[in-house]
């Protein structure tokens, strides 16, 4: 893969489009959500954009992050980093397919009533697993092109905003519950992912200097496409009392008619699969990488002849997330926020500790500042990830709090860990390999 398919990935798996903002406006206004989709890539994005840029570059190997925490800190913590990411995917993943049947919903709503719904989900996974099979090079690919089918509409939106508009919508009126943490903790999720191409680092050309560039560009591309329609909304005087969950698609019908309205449900059905695709190309690196240190069986570890890709692990993954698919999960903002938010500060902390265990390490890129840069740019992110979670702390998933949950999620991470070795130890015993010592 090359830089400007590593952009369009990376894209996917980070926004998928504006769609999510929604709420951000409706709890904070317009003046207060540029203000925090400005902030919040400065002290979250940028310094994960950094630090992923080092340790990209200086260990482009498969498995990406799992490396780093593993090299960095132990088998134990690689362990738990690879854990925490994919029991978040779990409620990740589940999303898309759901998504991608309620954007088709919104301009066919017979095609996806009944059971029709759950079985084109189903065909949108399948149709993801058959992509990724294809390899890398089809999956950066693909996702260039429905970067733009996906970017189109909202181009248009931004023009008709900032150009074209010149009628009366109504004055903005005042927020009726502002919540700026909460806008701040929507953001957050938004702005989640950019280490996720880390982990088809063997799969990338020249990732010394691809890395770099392919973060800062993506880093560009989702700030301007989150900035610009917000802001071209703003312009015209909509009521940010009127969003709701999907309602960019109610905004472009305002704005520019039934035409508009359908052109971006449309890109909401494309940003479900270039997301659903893209992510699954960055998990279904892991298991593999897993089996060969003896945590997974090493059928795993089979790849495709043609391709490179990892086909069982695709295939595996795929089956159990669409197994989780018909649940339905919501987007669980605090429990998402936990998990992944605390597997992105083990990657910062692997960071600091390669710097002082591998001083020597050649680092094509390195953050600036030598040990005390690589220790700043983290802390910003645990400052914003502690709050966040002080404030939702009482969200509750069905009755239980979502808290809760993840202290159990991690809890289980730690006893696995201990089973696996438990269970490898016996099988060693019997005649299999040894675990390897890093």
């Amino acid at each position: 893969m090359t830089v400007v398919p590593m952009i369009a990935a990376t894209y996917f798996m980070v926004a998928g489009g504006p769609y999510g903002l929604e709420e951000i406006v409706q709890k904070t206004g317009y003046r207060a959500t540029l203000l925090i989709l400005l902030i919040t890539p400065l002290i979250w994005s940028l310094p994960t954009a950094l630090m992923v840029s080092e340790l990209a570059t200086s260990i482009p190997e498969e498995g990406g992050f799992y490396i780093w925490v593993r090299r960095g800190m132990g088998r134990f913590m690689g362990y738990q980093e690879t854990w925490l990411t994919l029991t978040g995917s779990v409620f990740e993943m589940a999303l898309y397919p759901n998504l991608f049947v309620d954007y088709l919903g919104r301009f066919a709503p017979g095609l996806v009533a009944g059971h029709r719904g759950l079985a084109i989900g189903f065909g949108m996974i399948a149709i993801c697993t058959l992509w990724n099979i294809a390899g890398v090079g089809a999956v950066g690919e693909g996702s260039v092109t429905l970067n733009v089918a996906l970017l189109l509409p909202f181009v248009a939106l931004v023009g008709i905003g900032f150009f074209h508009w010149h009628g009366a919508v109504g004055s903005a009126m005042p927020i009726r519950h502002s919540d700026l943490l909460g806008g701040i903790l929507i953001a957050m999720w938004n702005y989640m992912g950019w280490d996720n191409l880390s982990t088809i680092a063997g799969e990338v050309e020249r990732p010394q200097k691809t890395y770099t560039r392919a973060m800062f560009g993506a880093v560009l591309l989702v700030v301007v496409s989150y900035l610009l329609p917000v802001g071209a909304v703003a312009h015209t005087g909509v009521d940010p009392n009127l969003w709701t969950d999907g309602g960019w698609v109610d905004i472009g019908r305002i704005l520019g008619g039934e035409t508009l309205a359908v052109a971006i449900a449309v890109a909401g059905v494309i940003g479900a699969v270039g997301s659903f695709g893209a992510l699954m190309m960055s998990f279904t690196r892991l298991p593999g990488v897993m089996a060969q240190d003896g945590f997974l069986p090493k059928i795993f570890t089979r790849t495709s002849r043609r391709t490179g890709a990892p086909w069982v692990a695709i295939v595996v993954c795929a089956l159990f997330w669409a197994a989780c698919y018909p649940l339905g999960f919501e987007r669980s903002l605090t429990l998402d926020v936990l998990l992944t938010g605390l597997s992105i500060l083990l990657e910062f902390w692997a960071l600091v500790a390669l710097r002082i265990r591998e001083p020597n390490l050649v680092r094509p890129y390195r953050v600036p500042g030598g040990t005390l840069g690589a220790i700043l740019i983290g802390l910003p992110p645990l400052a914003l990830i502690v709050a966040v979670l002080v404030r939702n702390r009482r969200e509750i998933v069905g009755s239980t709090n979502e808290l809760v949950i993840g202290t159990a999620v991690i809890a289980a991470g730690v006893l696995l860990y201990f089973l696996s070795r438990l269970i490898h130890k016996q099988s060693q015993q019997s005649g299999g390999a040894s675990l390897p010592s890093r």
